[in-house]
């Protein structure tokens, strides 16, 4: 159903999932709502079970148990409530996991990305799969695996790289 989904959206898939346990995967660019439903889409296309996190006021009625459903964690974003450390403790218990994050953190254009994928990556020893939504072309590019060395700044510009030339469907900037 997912692959037929996406065909009548006229969009593909470009590259493939890695077969790894664990990882954390960010999705580029994030400029509009059509961008979850894109992602749920691909999701139910590659046939695998991911989770994301989502803002909580996504959670409630009449939405609520359809977001769950879809894989989604509610987190309250107007306090700090330790979510990576609660992620990386996630990631232990489990033997296998997909958490999908959009680093931008919302869909305006931000100059820096949120930091919390990497320290979750970090944290839990897994490596970062960047997925990119191209509306340009009209496809999810899937990317290679990346595992962070340590030095965030530059490992964070080389994941900002590869995404310098996808279009999102909104303009940024």
């Amino acid at each position: 159903m997912g692959r037929a989904l996406l065909r009548a959206l006229r969009w593909r898939i470009e590259g493939e999932i890695p077969n790894v346990a664990k990882f954390v995967l960010i999705v580029v660019p994030h400029t509009s709502n059509w961008d979850f439903v894109i992602g749920i889409v691909a999701k139910w296309a590659l046939g695998i079970r991911v989770m994301f996190l989502g803002k909580n006021t996504l959670f409630r009625f009449p939405f609520g148990a359809a977001m769950r459903a879809l894989g989604g964690v509610p987190v309250d974003r107007s306090a700090s409530h330790d979510v990576v450390r609660d992620i990386v403790a996630e990631f232990a218990r489990r033997e296998r996991m997909i958490l999908a994050l959009a680093p931008e953190g919302t869909r305006k254009h931000v100059e820096r990305w949120r930091t919390g994928f990497y320290h979750i990556a970090r944290g839990a020893g897994v490596p970062i799969l960047s997925v990119a939504l191209n509306y340009g072309v009209r496809a999810i590019q899937i990317g290679p695996l990346f595992t962070t060395t340590g030095d965030m700044e530059r490992d964070v510009t080389e994941l900002q790289q590869e995404f310098a030339n996808v279009n999102g469907r909104k303009p940024t900037a």
